[in-house]
């Protein structure tokens, strides 16, 4: 594993300074494409300028390929989605074969989601990426069922996330983020426990647990029966879990939810986060988080900010 992107990365010719740290990754800017929702990265260099972004987290990524859920996938909400995609990917071992070398030629940072069923299969993935070079962080999905605890999922269980995050942490030697569930009220416990087995960094949130249902059917619209909530409509909320998590860790802080726009990207930085994930809003406009690069300039520019790190944490409460 290597990490390019701990030299500081020069200010930009704009003059407007967009750059941020989380921990030891030094990004050229706020705006990195989630998990889930923009593939491999790969898919979207002929549209996107991946050089642009501040990083990129590819599909989780599981010790051996996994199919997915059955269709239907994905349904529209208002102001949002539910998806029940399954966690489908092609594997660790053919993600460092097939996708990382292409990657490695892009200047923005890749950090890869780690996800299981087990404590064993999370290391397996890491050991695999460990023993290659090109992604910088690691993302730790916690919000799996743990099946050798009875289906018990480790993102809502103290004393599993601890173990899960604790094991991460011996078997990685880069930078380790804990993407957490949004169990709204529990989240200072869930960052602070990252932040004491020895997380670099969380991610708030993962998307909110839902049910879609056909009343004339009486079936689930999707063919898993639940799935997960995104889009705009989650922002407010998830706002507010950054701001509690922020609260009660200084561990840096990734905001994930709803983001469209360059005041959303502002709002979770005044909130605490030190940079923002976007997701759902690709599957409207593929090449969103470029344009919200650029949108972020502008709206800096707009507030006579030269320094976008200068909002951060700046909620008046």
């Amino acid at each position: 594993m290597s990490s390019p992107q701990r030299t500081r990365i020069p200010l930009p010719a704009s003059g407007i300074d967009l750059r941020v740290s989380i921990g030891s990754i030094h990004l050229k800017n706020p705006i990195i494409a989630a998990s889930g929702t923009f593939g491999y990265g790969i898919e979207f260099a002929e549209i996107v300028d991946l050089n642009r972004l501040g990083g990129i987290v590819v599909k989780g990524l599981s010790a051996q390929p996994m199919a997915g859920a059955p269709p239907p996938r994905m349904i529209e909400t208002p102001r949002g989605m539910i998806n029940a995609i399954g966690l489908q990917n092609i594997g660790v071992r053919a993600f460092v074969a097939e996708k990382l070398p292409q990657l490695r030629k892009f200047d923005t940072a890749i950090i890869a989601n780690v996800f299981g069923h087990t404590t064993e299969e999370y290391l397996e993935v890491i050991r695999v990426l460990e023993d290659t070079d090109g992604v910088a962080a690691y993302e730790l999905n916690i919000s799996c069922p743990n099946v050798e605890r009875g289906g018990a999922e480790f993102g809502t269980n103290p004393a599993l996330a601890a173990e899960l995050v604790s094991a991460a942490r011996k078997a990685s030697k880069g930078p380790l983020w804990v993407k957490l569930s949004p169990t709204v009220g529990f989240i200072g416990v869930m960052a602070k426990i990252a932040e004491t087995e020895g997380a670099d960094a969380v991610v708030i949130a993962n998307t909110y647990p839902s049910l879609c249902l056909d009343a004339h059917t009486k079936k689930s619209r999707l063919g898993s029966t639940t799935g997960g909530l995104s889009g705009a409509g989650i922002k407010p909320i998830t706002v507010r879990l950054v701001h509690e998590a922020g609260r009660v860790i200084k561990l840096p802080i990734i905001g994930l939810g709803g983001i469209e726009s360059p005041s959303d990207v502002a709002e979770y930085m005044v909130a605490g986060a030190s940079a923002v994930q976007v997701g759902t809003a690709h599957f409207v406009d593929p090449r969103a988080s470029e344009r919200l690069v650029g949108g972020l300039e502008e709206w800096c520019r707009d507030e006579n900010l030269i320094e976008i790190n200068g909002i951060r944490g700046s909620l008046k409460a």
